[in-house]
């Protein structure tokens, strides 16, 4: 049977989130990345689990049978770096992502040190286009992609 998904949208005000961020440099970043998510999705700010601050939502159901809603991009200010969570697979990410500036890429994330390593026009665009791509969708390509590659080598 499958598990639920452990980060789901919650009551939390965002707001009272960063307002509590230690760092005044980080809360001041969270606070932009706000803006920059709100301008690219066309969403308002929604906690996701205790630490995620995510926008829009879409539902995804895997051919394992799993299935839940998750956020179509989203931020956590984690006390090492600002964590996006806006990689998708979309067209023209790649491209983006090569004129953002100072970043390191996990799987489906982004880890910036300072929203100033960053180009934020470019970082809004990324979001954009990602969360469209998603919203399209209703899957992130990164994900399912990943998903396969695990099955198929634990079949090996």
């Amino acid at each position: 049977m499958a598990t639920a998904n452990k980060t789901k949208a919650t009551a939390i005000a965002p707001r009272d989130f960063i307002a509590a961020v230690k760092d005044p440099k980080r809360r001041t970043d969270a606070e932009a990345m706000v803006k920059i998510f709100q301008r690219a999705t066309g969403e308002k700010p929604v906690m996701w689990g205790s630490s995620i601050v995510g926008f829009g939502k879409y539902h995804y159901r895997y051919e394992s049978g799993r299935e839940g809603d998750m956020c179509l991009a989203g931020f956590s200010p984690r006390s090492n770096a600002l964590v996006v969570y806006a990689l998708s697979g979309a067209k023209g990410e790649a491209e983006l992502l090569g004129k953002l500036g100072k970043h390191k890429r996990g799987k489906g994330c982004l880890y910036i040190t300072r929203l100033a390593d960053v180009d934020a026009k470019i970082l809004e665009e990324l979001v954009r286009t990602s969360s469209a791509h998603t919203r399209e969708r209703q899957q992130c390509d990164i994900c399912v992609d990943g998903r396969k590659a695990q099955r198929s080598s634990r079949a090996m």
